[in-house]
């Protein structure tokens, strides 16, 4: 059985929202201890990946926060560093961002039971891969460092370099019906929606 971590990203500028959505409150918790806890039913250990200088929130002891080391090179610099971490510990990750806070445990694992034999695990919902809802092996590394060296960003790059599956939604409607775990939210009226669906 492969050996799964966790890694959240949590460094991205969050312009749209106007200020840093790891620490938003989302019930009696930040958006990030949020998803971190979730995320840890699930998956050990886990790997949070902020900006270089970024303050995050008091989170678990075992918890692991490691920073970017390049500003500017997108979820491929946080997958890069958060796997390098891992690496001797797990032997794949969850890959999440820090604002999707209707995470579903079943959807995590979902993934996870997909992999199989294949580098990547992504889904494929509305149109468009969500790279941050993907799991990816220990072992990708080595590829994303090299496309990252050649300024070639774009997650799809590496879903073309390596073997990966790509998930429909049908694969994944039992688990997560209206696939409330995709949903990151990037504006302040996008947050209160989400405080409001959620009740908190």
């Amino acid at each position: 059985m492969t050996t799964v971590g966790g890694i959240v990203l949590c460094g991205g500028r969050s312009q749209r929202m106007g200020q840093a959505k790891a620490w938003l409150p989302f019930g009696g918790e930040t958006m990030l201890q949020r998803v971190v806890r979730i995320l840890g039913t699930v998956v050990q250990p886990i790997v949070v990946v902020a900006a270089p200088e970024q303050l995050v929130p008091p989170l678990p002891a075992e918890v692991q926060v490691v920073s970017d080391q390049e500003k500017g090179r997108g979820p491929l610099q946080g997958l890069a560093a958060g796997l390098a971490v891992l690496r001797g510990q797990s032997e794949a990750a969850y890959l999440s961002s820090c604002d999707v806070p209707f995470l579903r445990p079943a959807l995590v694992q979902r993934m996870i039971d997909l992999l199989g034999d294949q580098a990547i695990c992504v889904p494929h919902v509305g149109d468009y891969h969500h790279p941050l809802a993907a799991v990816y092996r220990v072992g990708v590394l080595e590829v994303v460092e090299r496309l990252l060296n050649a300024r070639r960003l774009r997650p799809v790059f590496l879903f073309e370099e390596v073997p990966t599956r790509i998930v429909a939604a049908e694969g994944l409607r039992d688990v997560d019906p209206t696939f409330e775990s995709l949903r990151n939210l990037n504006t302040p009226e996008e947050y209160q929606a989400a405080l409001r669906d959620a009740k908190v």
